[in-house]
């Protein structure tokens, strides 16, 4: 299994102090004193007790829960920012990897197999062309021989008071924002249908589908992404007769080269959510992972909110 080291540990279940659940009570060093041990002659030493608690058989399940050794995973958008740190994760997690964007990846390709050991390809594909669309797809599927997963990352978004947004900049952001994701995961369903393996598809949301965002004003772009929300829930349905799963993951504030350039903006990233924090691409990975998995395999139509709260809403002002 490529590039995977885990370790796991099993936690014991200690009580707080003072809230001892068991009549125990605590001896120093984190040893347990149980109700059952005369003078605690039969101790817990939980400094021992470490991952030789987990069996062998146990850590590979795991293991084989979140590996996608030999599957090839579909990246639209994938050239930067959020969409590259899920390439790369797929690739950690074993997957190979095509990208499919209007520009060239941050990262050259080759640079990209020689760091995680998976294949990478690249195309261009505008999600706004049908025929471009169809295309790049079909070359994927003949370079690396199937789609296993599918990860909707391409869109645009647009700051913007209601009352000025145009006819030409809404429309954009609904040709690339809801139909170009709406026919990459069609184009990638199609031929898992034709496979007869199932798979997974993950498209991009935002805490826009959820809620206003502070200090924004992204009507038309928290519409397209609202649309992301409910397309996971109701192809979900749709496509678990052939075993292919559809979940959305929401983003909050991420730091990326797109967030950075609203200098005015990064104050507001930082203080707002309720963790004190703007997110790190990084606070994505193991979820969108987890949907691709089959870890998830009875997991389809749900949303991750990953916002650092923020989604909920707030107490403080």
């Amino acid at each position: 299994m490529r590039n995977i080291r885990l370790a796991f540990r099993v936690a014991e279940m200690i009580p707080r102090r003072g809230v001892s659940l068991t009549g125990g009570k605590f001896s120093p060093r984190g040893r347990i004193l149980s109700k059952y041990a005369p003078n605690g002659r039969r101790g817990l030493n939980t400094s021992s007790r470490q991952s030789s608690n987990v069996s062998d058989t146990t850590k590979k399940l795991i293991e084989s829960k979140i590996s996608l050794d030999g599957r090839v995973t579909i990246i639209t958008g994938g050239s930067r920012g959020i969409g590259l740190a899920l390439a790369k994760t797929a690739a950690a997690l074993g997957s190979d990897v095509a990208i499919l964007d209007v520009q060239e990846p941050e990262t050259s390709v080759s640079q990209l197999e020689r760091e995680y050991g998976s294949r990478f390809i690249f195309h261009r594909m505008d999600v706004t062309s049908k025929v471009g669309m169809n295309l790049a797809f079909d070359k994927v599927v003949e370079e690396l021989g199937k789609v296993d997963n599918c990860v909707t990352c391409a869109g645009i978004a647009l700051d913007k008071p209601f009352l000025e947004h145009t006819w030409e900049e809404s429309r954009r952001i609904l040709d690339i924002n809801v139909l170009g994701s709406f026919f990459s995961a069609q184009l990638a369903a199609k031929q898992m249908v034709k496979q007869g393996n199932g798979g997974s598809i993950v498209m991009i949301a935002s805490i826009a589908a959820h809620c206003a965002i502070p200090a924004q004003r992204v009507s038309i772009y928290g519409a397209s992404k609202g649309a992301i929300k409910l397309l996971g829930k109701t192809l979900a349905v749709e496509m678990a007769p052939f075993n292919i799963r559809v979940n959305t993951i929401s983003p909050g504030f991420i730091a990326t080269k797109m967030s950075a350039q609203f200098t005015d903006l990064q104050e507001v990233f930082k203080t707002t959510p309720p963790m004190g924090r703007i997110g790190q691409p990084e606070d994505l990975l193991l979820a969108v992972g987890y949907l691709l998995g089959d870890g998830a395999s009875y997991t389809t139509g749900t949303d991750i909110a990953v916002t650092g709260g923020l989604h909920n809403g707030r107490i403080e002002v």
